[in-house]
């Protein structure tokens, strides 16, 4: 669910310790959370811990919803009519897929993505993950900065200046052990460092495989963005 909720556009994280949840909702109070009731707490404690959220000032601004495996119909309209959950109630016993289309369908509704396109990860300090390219002018590798669905920032020490909008064919990445293969146009230099180059994937040359690689590995590096926060 949490790629598919990435690769949809959407800046996904787990969080398994609900006292430190409520710490990053102050940090980030127009978050939107999906609350599982049931591990960790009773239903009543996340009962008194969802309320708290809603009527804390600091994090009041959370969108909430819930997911469960209990279809129990009182405890649904508890949770939708009574405390007014505004994300819904996902029913897990649906099925991966159904609950992942609610679940998209009330982030859509929530305007969760924003004016944001796509999800840019940082990954400078992540040692497994760089880039190689041969061509013509040589065999050249680089260490990525960055990454989205739609592109690279890779540090690539004497690559060749082409001109701007070039093909660069066959460029592949590897990624903490997994690799994606993909033609990418050239978008330039970064003005701050010129030893960092823009590529820009074409969407065509992307597999199914290699957008899943990619998508996973974002994944990782928000999520250990979120594990290392120290909040």
């Amino acid at each position: 669910m949490l790629d598919i909720l990435i690769m949809n556009g959407f800046e996904t994280y787990t969080l398994r310790d609900h006292k430190k949840a409520l710490k990053m909702l102050e940090h980030f109070p127009d978050s939107i959370m999906f609350i599982n009731i049931d591990e960790g707490l009773s239903e009543k404690e996340w009962e008194a811990y969802i309320r708290g959220i809603q009527e804390n000032p600091a994090t009041s601004e959370t969108r909430l919803g819930i997911l469960s495996y209990n279809q129990d119909k009182a405890l649904m309209e508890k949770y939708l009519m009574e405390i007014a959950v505004p994300c819904g109630y996902i029913q897990l016993k649906l099925g991966i897929q159904e609950s992942t289309r609610i679940i998209l369908g009330a982030l859509q509704a929530n305007e969760a993505r924003g004016r944001r396109k796509y999800i840019r990860a940082v990954c400078a300090d992540d040692v497994n993950a760089t880039m190689n390219y041969k061509g013509v002018e040589g065999f050249f590798q680089g260490k990525i900065l960055d990454i989205s669905s739609a592109g690279i920032a890779a540090r690539i020490p004497d690559f060749p200046n082409l001109p701007v909008n070039s093909l660069i064919r066959d460029v592949q990445l590897k990624l903490r052990g997994a690799l994606a293969m993909t033609d990418a146009v050239l978008m330039g230099k970064r003005r701050d460092d010129r030893d960092v180059w823009i590529l820009l994937f074409d969407p065509s040359k992307l597999s199914p495989n290699s957008k899943l690689v990619i998508h996973h590995f974002i994944k990782q590096c928000l999520q250990k963005y979120i594990d290392q926060l120290k909040i």
